[in-house]
């Protein structure tokens, strides 16, 4: 099919390329010339060419979400919530899974090819080389996650030690001891710092004896394959926390396998609060990370930064949620299933 072009349009018209071009894109012209220019585009069924639009005006209005797994609830509920900040400005999403770090740069890099406005981006490993590329973008780039404070880009981050040392408080309330961390694997950015929020919740509880291990992956069947061997031990830990939901969502499955009763025999906590966390049965405790929130600070930190290349580098931290259900309650004196504990609405700019 042969594309009509706006020279078409004009000479059906009647008037000059340019008045039809000002007719059509909300330039100056009068009342008469926009309509017969806009029924001669209807007659002949002509469609403006987007990309030559884009560079009149120097903008795609195209933005870009680049994440490690579109599988995980936590990113769609992330992107969901960019979605709706970045719709109302006019923008659409161009989503993007990345997996490995080499990726990410890969993805930092093509916004030179100007096929978008900016970058959110959510690494799931910060490399010097994906931290190089970061630097030298050409287009404006929000990161969801950690890097180093001097980075001199936007970033919106979670708070892992405060997550692990609300699981570990709520498990020690619990008279739970013997404790075991599933984490995901250690070279991650959250499996580095649920590590170190682990460690740092310990230190508060003396008495308490844990071990960790690692996960292959933040997955359900890591998670899975990783507590079985923990739950077979004769020294059986009385409760599992997990670095996401998903690997807790494994290890209640591995008990489930083996006999085990949650939370009588074991308790479990995740962290993320899914909606797979209210799901499952019982229902895991988990730490809400505020990822619709991230999602929508970042939208806005993008925005803005657009609008503004000058602005001030901004860092936003989203505090953490205790979410209690029934993986964990055992006693009368619990709070009640799906309650929030520990609410710290405090947000952190700078």
């Amino acid at each position: 099919m042969v594309k009509v072009t706006i020279t078409q349009v004009a000479a059906r018209a009647g008037v000059s390329i340019a008045s039809a071009s000002r007719a059509l894109n909300g330039g100056t012209a009068s009342v008469e010339t926009i309509a017969k220019v806009r029924q001669a585009a209807a007659d002949l069924g002509y469609v403006a060419d987007a990309t030559a639009q884009s560079l009149k005006r120097g903008r795609t209005f195209q933005l870009a979400y680049a994440v490690a797994d579109i599988g995980n609830p936590v990113y769609v509920e992330m992107m969901t919530s960019i979605q709706e900040v970045i719709a109302a400005s006019g923008y659409r999403l161009l989503l993007s899974s990345t997996g490995s770090s080499s990726s990410s740069v890969d993805v930092v890099r093509d916004l030179s090819r100007g096929y978008v406005d900016g970058l959110i981006i959510s690494p799931l490993r910060v490399t010097e080389e994906l931290l190089a590329a970061l630097a030298a973008a050409p287009l404006p780039v929000v990161v969801l996650g950690r890097v180093p404070d001097d980075a001199g880009f936007d970033t919106v981050r979670a708070d892992s030690l405060t997550a692990m040392r609300q699981v570990v408080d709520h498990l020690v309330e619990q008279s739970h001891r013997d404790l075991a961390f599933i984490n995901g694997p250690i070279d991650t950015t959250p499996g580095a710092f649920r590590r170190e929020g682990f460690a740092g919740a310990l230190a508060a509880h003396p008495g308490v004896h844990a071990q960790s291990v690692s996960a292959a992956d933040f997955t359900i069947a890591a998670g899975y394959d990783a507590a079985l061997p923990l739950l077979r031990a004769a020294d059986r830990p009385q409760a599992i926390i997990a670095a996401n939901d998903l690997i807790g969502i494994g290890a209640l499955r591995a008990a489930e396998d083996l006999g085990l009763s949650v939370p009588e025999d074991l308790a479990v906590t995740g962290i993320d609060d899914t909606p797979l966390a209210s799901v499952v049965r019982p229902g895991l405790t988990s730490v809400d990370m505020g990822a619709a929130d991230r999602g929508r600070v970042a939208a806005e930190l993008l925005l803005a930064r657009i609008a503004d290349p000058q602005r001030a580098v901004h860092t936003v931290a989203i505090a953490p949620q205790l979410v209690v259900r029934g993986s964990t309650l055992r006693s009368a004196t619990s709070p009640d299933e799906g309650e929030i504990v520990a609410i710290d609405e405090e947000r952190v700019a700078g």
